[in-house]
């Protein structure tokens, strides 16, 4: 059990090693690096037992959205890191003569909180870790007491590999999760819900921490179907991406918005995907997931008895197992409760519009809070290129569903409710790294333009001359 005192000596122990100096050393994190890579490869088949255990996922699925992608960011940074450490020189400008060179220094933090949830409870913990190594900071672990076994394997993988006084995994509840953030740290990654994203924002402030939230959409992440998209290849992907986890990501979509004009035709096709993929009665089929826990099953049970007389297919479920069926619920008008919460589960409102009325939807969607995705299917490239460039949101597709996440090279974030900060690859090594600011200066050659007495014509000219 944890308390205040041993979970403050954790976070001192963490400093001291920090001020060693010795994670500054890049070469150094690239083997902590490789060290992490090589303990999740050869734990592989319990990291993906326990995921199994926790959220029902089949083996491959626990293994290509939480094992593999952990790999694959930790590769990422292993190849790049010393590049991207490396000091930036730059020019200071004639204003500055003569100290005309600048260096732009990557510095970690110092000692970070890094809260994970349970729906991906691997990547949400060991990948932000490596973009933590990788920008050379010390890391406290608070998994998710929702996910028992992913954490008791978490916790032993990286008590195998690290010591306590570099990297620490610490679990419990929402008790132990207050514990850890009334510490003082140099640096909080959180991801999670906007109300306890609030709530960590409201701890960090006390010390005036930086901190990095990942949130899910408070009022859902949108997909909007035109009446010119593909009507199959959307269904497809729809059933695919809502059957994924049960629905339990915070990108996943929450409610689709389809153009009357195509909305029979989309629910049909839909309905057909989703038997295709998982079989007509899911929870019976031992590849698809689990929700979480009885209290996030009994919520989505409610949710779909309070609108049993509009459930186009599924709505069933086992109390025991906690699988409840994709269920698709039509039609819902967009100003219903159900399309302006985050449902985190397999149930999919669908709201009909006029496809000419396409720009009130827009208009009404952009009124809430961003949503951490937003998806597009349509034929009109232009339209939706022109809508991703000009509305608010993490991030999304078009004519696809979650893959943006998983590009190399650019960032995955939220804005406003939906979270701040980014990471993934190089970004994961900027959030977690301070850009230092130094100007090398030089005792010969220096002017006195900038000092006292002003009153000399000449200098007012030269400040002008260099500075327009």
């Amino acid at each position: 059990m944890y308390n205040e005192e041993n979970i403050r000596q954790i976070v001192e122990k963490q400093r001291e090693f920090f001020r060693t100096g010795k994670t500054l050393d890049v070469n150094w994190r690239i083997r902590r690096l490789k060290t992490l890579k090589k303990a999740i490869m050869d734990h592989q088949k319990e990291l993906e037992d326990a995921l199994h255990e926790d959220l029902g996922r089949a083996p491959i699925e626990g293994y290509f959205c939480d094992v593999a992608t952990v790999i694959l960011e930790t590769n990422e940074m292993i190849r790049g890191l010393e590049r991207w450490a490396k000091p930036e020189t730059h020019f200071s400008g004639i204003h500055c003569f003569p100290s005309i060179i600048t260096k732009v220094y990557k510095m970690p933090y110092g000692v970070s909180l890094i809260v994970s949830p349970y729906n991906f409870p691997v990547i949400l913990s060991l990948g932000v870790l490596a973009a933590c190594i990788s920008g050379g900071n010390t890391a406290v672990i608070k998994t998710s007491s929702k996910c028992v076994a992913c954490s008791k394997i978490i916790k032993e993988i990286v008590e195998k590999i690290f010591p306590a006084k570099y990297v620490a995994v610490i679990d419990g509840g929402h008790d132990v999760a207050d514990m850890c953030l009334s510490q003082r740290f140099d640096k909080i990654f959180y991801t999670g819900s906007p109300k306890v994203g609030v709530h960590v924002l409201e701890m960090a402030a006390k010390n005036l921490t930086p901190t990095a939230l990942e949130l899910g959409g408070e009022t859902g992440n949108w997909c909007i179907i035109r009446k010119d998209a593909d009507i199959k290849d959307a269904a497809r992907k729809i059933a695919f991406f809502k059957a994924l986890n049960a629905g339990q990501i915070c990108i996943n979509i929450n409610q689709v918005a389809v153009a009357q004009e195509v909305a029979e035709e989309f629910l049909a096709e839909l309905k057909k995907a989703v038997i295709r993929q998982i079989g007509e009665n899911p929870v019976e089929n031992p590849d698809y997931p689990k929700l979480i826990n009885e209290a996030a099953y009994n919520k989505c049970k409610k949710y779909a008895e309070d609108y049993k007389d509009r459930i186009y297919f599924g709505g069933n479920g086992n109390d025991k197992t906690f699988k409840f069926s994709p269920t698709v619920i039509y039609p819902v008008d967009i100003d219903e409760p159900i399309v302006q919460t985050e449902l985190f589960c397999p149930l999919l409102p669908i709201v009909p519009y006029k496809d000419s009325e396409i720009n009130e939807l827009i208009d009404t969607i952009e009124r809430r809070e961003h949503g951490l995705s937003l998806y597009l299917f349509t034929r009109n490239i232009s339209w939706a290129k022109k809508v991703m460039s000009t509305m608010q949101f993490g991030g999304g597709c078009i004519n696809e569903v979650c893959l943006h996440m998983m590009v190399k090279g650019v960032p995955f974030n939220g804005v406003g409710h939906s979270g701040m900060g980014a990471y993934h690859g190089k970004w994961g090594f900027m959030e977690f790294t301070h850009t230092q600011t130094v100007l090398i200066g030089h005792n010969k050659f220096n002017f006195s333009t900038r000092e006292h007495p002003y009153g000399k014509w000449w200098k007012e000219a030269m400040i002008k001359f260099v500075e327009k």
